[in-house]
């Protein structure tokens, strides 16, 4: 009889015990379910809530999403809190969105944000380019003003703040000295939406965050070539606008880093027009005497930053360039046909450039 007790004892003290374990590790798991799924992103996740759709039905579309962890922590949750019914429509979410900001939005409170437009980053352009898309918006969106974006690009405090979310990215820009925009070069060339509540700082954001990730493949092979990312990013802007294919902007990148190995000037024109802030077809003796540390006439090496804002393409090229070992030093492009030349000595670039003369062809 007494060992019959001691037994029941141990059993209840077990199970006892597996309620407590398992209450922890319940309270545990509704405790990260209802944190952010990640602090840092800020990309836009769209979510559409259909009429009639149950509280049930709301979390299983956030959880489908990937805006929240648990539909059924969402569901208790909300009961828990007697939180009021939801709007139907269409709303814009991030993974850094907290379960309050969520109900908030789904309430039809402040925070809801729905696409108001989109931001088409194109290979090549500048920063200030960028700028023109953006302030399409601004009608829509009063924060989407060229002004404002261009002051972000310059605001210290907000640039430092990506640096330590992409150390890897920016901290060699954040060295560099002389630059008009740091984050020039940085913004990946993709289409970006813009909500009625999105900030400038998270617009921008979303552009260095593409960056990074598409950078992620390329930075080990950046460090074995003792290349800084910014020195990359450089080139690739310029490779990028005088190139006209991935063939030629190899090799054109080859060109450069023979230039660079010589200590020799780059003398891009794509340089000097970012120098001048202006376009042009052909430059002047005066336009390549301008004094700017972008002007690669008159200056060696990479130059402060980047020209313009790279593609994954131009990238590839500077890390992988062709032809390095035929030891071209210059070439010429026909503006009508898109066709190069290259050559090895100045001579041979003369009878090249009079070729394409009739054609405004322009030395490099």
């Amino acid at each position: 009889m007494q060992a019959s007790r001691h037994i029941v004892a141990w059993v209840v003290g077990i199970f006892a015990t597996l309620l407590v374990v398992v209450g922890l590790m319940a309270a545990l798991y509704v405790r990260r379910a209802l944190q952010p799924l990640d602090d840092s992103s800020h990309t836009k996740i769209e979510v559409t809530v259909p009429m009639g759709a149950s509280t049930g039905d709301i979390g299983t579309l956030l959880e489908q999403k990937g805006v929240i962890k648990s539909a059924l922590v969402f569901k208790f949750y909300v009961k828990f809190h007697n939180v009021p019914s939801f709007q139907a429509g269409p709303y814009q979410f991030t993974k850094a969105d907290s379960f309050d900001d969520i109900l908030t939005a789904l309430r039809g409170g402040a925070g809801s944000d729905v696409t108001v437009g989109s931001v088409l980053v194109a290979e090549g352009v500048r920063a200030e380019q960028v700028g023109d898309q953006i302030a399409k918006l601004s009608k829509k969106n009063p924060a989407m003003t060229k002004a404002n974006f261009l002051s972000a690009l310059k605001d210290d405090t907000f640039f430092n703040s990506l640096v330590k979310k992409y150390p890897k990215l920016l901290k060699s820009a954040q060295s560099a000295n002389g630059v008009r925009y740091r984050l020039e070069g940085y913004l990946f060339p993709a289409t970006y939406d813009v909500g009625s509540k999105t900030t400038m700082e998270a617009l921008i954001t979303q552009m260095v965050a593409k960056t990074d990730s598409v950078m992620h493949s390329y930075y080990s092979t950046i460090a074995a070539k003792s290349y800084s990312v910014q020195e990359v990013m450089t080139l690739a802007s310029l490779v990028e606008r005088e190139g006209v294919n991935a063939v030629s902007r190899r090799k054109i990148a080859g060109v450069f880093l023979n230039r660079l190995a010589i200590k020799m000037p780059l003398q891009s024109d794509v340089a000097v027009m970012y120098a001048l802030n202006t376009y042009k077809t052909q430059l002047t003796n005066k336009d390549t005497s301008i004094d700017s540390p972008y002007n690669l006439y008159k200056h060696a090496g990479f130059g402060p930053g980047p020209f313009d804002q790279p593609s994954e393409d131009a990238i590839r090229a500077v890390l992988s360039p062709t032809d390095r070992a035929a030891n071209y030093l210059y070439f010429v492009a026909n503006l009508k046909t898109g066709e190069i030349l290259y050559a090895k000595t100045l001579a041979e670039q003369n009878v090249n450039v009079a070729k394409f003369a009739a054609d405004n062809g322009t030395a490099k």
